[in-house]
């Protein structure tokens, strides 16, 4: 079984149900996030010694914004989210970079902040521009096409 498969499975799919917003189309974009970001699950911090941690790569200043400015607001999510840590006390950058469903938990967090809806499941180039405009940034290096090229080796 492929990591990406492993991964959805065992990661994302349980993360979902307990966060809520369980369905096909934020576990491919939460799926082709990781593989992107991560290039394909090779990496665990930012090449070139930047600040990205995990499959990921979470920047420790937007975790920070989306617990100081979402989370904060949102005492059930928080909770959810809260409870994927490996234990109460946990430093949550080190669990960004080692704890995959912290992170996943993150990611997904990250994305319901996004006014726009999810693109459809399936719609792979749809996800990849979204992924580009709301997590990469604009001013982000990685390209859609990057992530319609991953996502064609994993699916």
């Amino acid at each position: 079984m492929s990591k990406a498969r492993v991964f959805r499975i065992q990661v994302i799919k349980p993360v979902l149900l307990k966060i809520g917003g369980a369905n096909l189309a934020a576990e491919e974009l939460l799926l082709g996030t990781a593989v992107q970001e991560s290039l394909n699950f090779m990496y665990r911090s930012q090449v070139g010694g930047g600040p990205a941690k995990g499959y990921f790569q979470m920047e420790p200043a937007t975790h920070d914004d989306i617990w100081d400015n979402f989370l904060k607001y949102r005492k059930g999510l928080a909770k959810d989210v809260i409870s994927f840590l490996s234990s109460p006390n946990a430093n949550k950058i080190t669990e960004l970079e080692n704890n995959d469903k912290y992170a996943a938990a993150m990611a997904r967090t990250h994305y319901m902040r996004v006014p726009a809806a999810l693109p459809k499941a399936g719609d792979i180039k749809a996800q990849a521009n979204y992924w580009k405009q709301y997590y990469n940034t604009p001013l982000g290096k990685g390209l859609p096409h990057e992530y319609i090229d991953k996502w064609g080796v994993v699916s």
